[in-house]
């Protein structure tokens, strides 16, 4: 396509749910897009993109995706459908929600979403409905809670240093996360690093993975046992001079109790936890301590564990005992969330909101839709759901209530989509949904520093429709369409945030593509002081009234065993710990192919990928009977999955990884791996435990 005649470059944004939200540079001749590259003027994209989304023709273009609206035809997921209008399609819609309200009340209508594309106009829209119409609010917990949790309540504030400052690091620690596979740019700046300035990379994870495989120093930890890590390197950071004693006077709130506290947090100890040597425990410690200028790039697997807030906190804090933040290239890092300042009144209808309407947790969907009481905290079920931006027949905990619950004769569903997804075919109306070059947004990048446009770029194939547009036609129908904030375009939208953001208009900061709008290096190194009233660091944390953008409505209150979390760093024990029944711990690690449900789709992602798979150690294969390829079910109280073994020796004994959300048709038995995850709620601020499982393993 490089020597098409035609050929022009468009510039846009990745819309998935990954921190890097790269900027992308996009092949286009005749309506149809080509290569799609990485912008190499963008400071943090630098011209790097995941493979995945290089081949994004395979997708946009893709012989499977939804072109008409679908109205189901026989029983629920059958898979009979005759095609409709979109008016006749969203008339049934109105009218089955009309139905549910009346008999039920307002909230028993679900609006379900997430982060299918991380556009602020498309994804968010439909909370603009939700607060008209009254329906049932969502308390999203599927994803960042635990972290984003664990790191306010150190910092205060869900900012740092310039992620672009790994490149001027002496030492960059990437823990948590597969950046690899997961988030590539953070790899392109370490790596940096490495070459221009003899920078040692560390990589901390749950097996060896192919970031790990770029480390100098590799750390392989039992899930659910980063605390304890923690805590051990900041015992040889007091016990060897290697502590800040200024730094820790002047911007941390208690640094002789933590001191005091972590005496007996030895290495050795650490070691029965986490399973990582006590010498190579000693030698991270010793490299951070004598290393000023490490940045400590901290992922979204914290958010995976049932003690994940705690670990997050635990290992935020080696920054502040060290007196990282003080330098370039130093501090810690895991998202910056809290500094685009976009927006969302009218995108999202805030002035309608009634924090009276409930709550659901987005991570009970099965306890929600199959009449769980707690779930449902005291009000209707919930008999009417639109789903946009997610596939919880796939990717939610509790696989066979969430399924259940779907097949409900009462419950009326409508999906937005792009393919038909498995919770597509368990709907009662699908709409063909656009991809993100096919309609207006704009984005920010949670791992950098930037805003960025995407506009439209080529035409939606057959009548494939925008999430706005649903919202807007569903308004109309049910009596809402007066109220501010609908009746705009996409772009009308983006006009009004961009400009109340200072940026401009939606014209020129097409010109301007991106905004780039990192704090000061005073204000993200909090060398001002940390964003707690006090300003001080926080190793002491507040876990109970701590303010944050996760934090539950009063709905739903704190969660999970908050009563037991620690004063101090620690590792807490409230994960589900393998017991003489599950003697394996399962974590569901993400595939480099897939993200999250989508790509699955693709011919290129899943012949990377090949089939479902259970990587454990070849020493608790030799004892089960296990060979290479065979067969084999793992399974707990919540059900059981079949799966091919891979023999690997990258994990600690007692340790299987499943990477990848396959679909569930992928597996044998038709159940994929979230068969076996839970539901239940993760202390302070909730989220779901996909790394955090007890199982059993045998061979079939």
């Amino acid at each position: 396509m490089n020597t098409h005649a035609n050929l022009q470059i468009g510039h846009s944004a990745c819309p998935h749910d990954c921190p890097s939200t790269c900027a992308l540079d996009v092949e286009i001749a005749d309506g149809r897009i080509g290569r799609v590259h990485g912008a190499k003027d963008n400071s943090y994209t630098a011209g790097v993109i995941c493979a995945k989304v290089a081949r994004y023709a395979e997708r946009i273009h893709h012989p499977d995706r939804l072109l008409k609206p679908l109205v189901r035809a026989g029983a629920k997921g059958e898979g009979v459908w005759r095609e409709a209008s979109w008016e006749a399609a969203l008339d049934r819609v109105a009218e089955a929600f009309v139905k549910a309200e009346e008999k039920h009340g307002s909230e028993t209508v679900w609006p379900y979403l997430y982060a299918g594309t991380m556009g602020l106009v498309q994804r968010d829209s439909i909370h603009r409905l939700r607060h008209a119409k009254r329906y049932s609010y969502q308390f999203d917990t599927i994803c960042t809670n635990p972290a984003w949790a664990g790191y306010v309540m150190g910092t205060g504030a869900l900012r740092g240093p310039d992620p672009r400052e790994m490149a001027k690091a002496d030492c960059v620690v990437i823990w948590g996360t597969n950046a690899v596979a997961t988030q590539v740019n953070v790899m392109t700046h370490a790596v940096r690093a490495r070459k221009e300035r003899g920078a040692k990379i560390v990589v901390v994870d749950v097996y060896e993975n192919a970031t790990m495989k770029q480390a100098d120093l590799a750390l392989v930890v039992r899930p659910g046992t980063d605390g304890a890590l923690a805590c051990a390197v900041m015992h040889v950071l007091f016990r060897e001079n290697y502590a800040d004693w200024d730094y820790l006077e002047n911007y941390t709130d208690d640094p002789k109790g933590l001191a005091a506290h972590l005496q007996g947090r030895t290495p050795e100890w650490a070691e029965t936890v986490t399973g990582v040597p006590a010498a190579e425990i000693e030698r991270f410690a010793r490299l951070v301590g004598a290393t000023k200028r490490t940045y400590f790039r901290l992922g979204y697997g914290f958010t995976r564990n049932r003690n994940g807030a705690v670990n997050m906190h635990a290992a935020l804090s080696i920054a502040a005992v060290t007196g990282a933040w003080k330098y370039e290239g130093g501090g810690a890092f895991h998202s910056n969330s809290a500094i685009f300042g976009l927006d969302k009144t009218l995108v999202e209808g805030k002035a309608f909101a009634d924090p009276s309407i409930r709550s659901l947790d987005q991570s009970q969907i099965g306890r929600v839709l199959t009449g769980d009481a707690a779930a449902l905290h005291g009000g209707p079920p919930v008999t009417a759901m639109l789903i946009q931006n997610t596939n919880p027949a796939n990717v939610a905990p509790e696989q066979r209530l969430v399924k259940k619950g779907f097949q409900r004769d009462d419950l009326f569903v409508c999906v937005h989509e792009q393919f038909m997804t498995e919770t597509a075919k368990l709907a009662d109306v699908v709409l063909p949904a656009t991809m993100f070059l096919e309609h207006d947004d704009i984005y920010r990048g949670g791992g950098h520093q930037h805003i960025l446009l995407g506009p439209k770029l080529v035409d939606a194939p057959g009548e494939a429709r925008e999430n706005i547009f649903v919202i807007e036609e569903l308004a109309k129908r049910l009596g809402v369409a007066h109220l501010p904030g609908f009746g705009w375009s996409a772009r009308e939208h983006l006009d009004w945030m961009i400009g109340r953001r200072g940026l401009g208009t939606f014209e020129s900061f097409r010109q301007d593509r991106w905004a780039d709008v990192q704090p000061d290096f005073e204000t993200a190194h909090f060398l001002k002081g940390f964003a707690h009233p006090d300003g001080k660091f926080r190793f002491r944390p507040d876990w109970i009234d701590t303010p944050g953008s996760t934090r539950p409505p009063e709905s739903i209150g704190i969660q999970g065993p908050h009563e037991r979390l620690p004063e101090f760093p620690d590792h807490v024990d409230f994960i589900e710990a393998a017991d003489s029944e599950h003697p394996f711990r399962l974590a569901t690690s993400p595939a480099r192919s897939f993200l999250n449900s989508s790509f699955t789709e693709t011919p290129g992602s899943r012949k990377r990928e090949r089939r479902p798979e259970l990587m454990l150690h070849p020493e608790d294969a030799e004892e089960l009977g296990i060979a290479e390829g065979d067969r084999v079910e793992i399974g707990n109280h919540r059900g059981e999955v079949v799966l091919h073994a891979k023999l690997f020796n990258g994990v600690c004994r007692g340790v299987v990884i499943a990477e990848g959300i396959w679909p569930n048709d992928a597996h044998e038995r038709g159940e994929g791996i979230n068969v076996l995850t839970g539901a239940d709620a993760i202390a302070p601020h909730g989220g779901a435990a996909f790394h955090d499982m007890k199982v059993w393993v045998r061979p079939l």
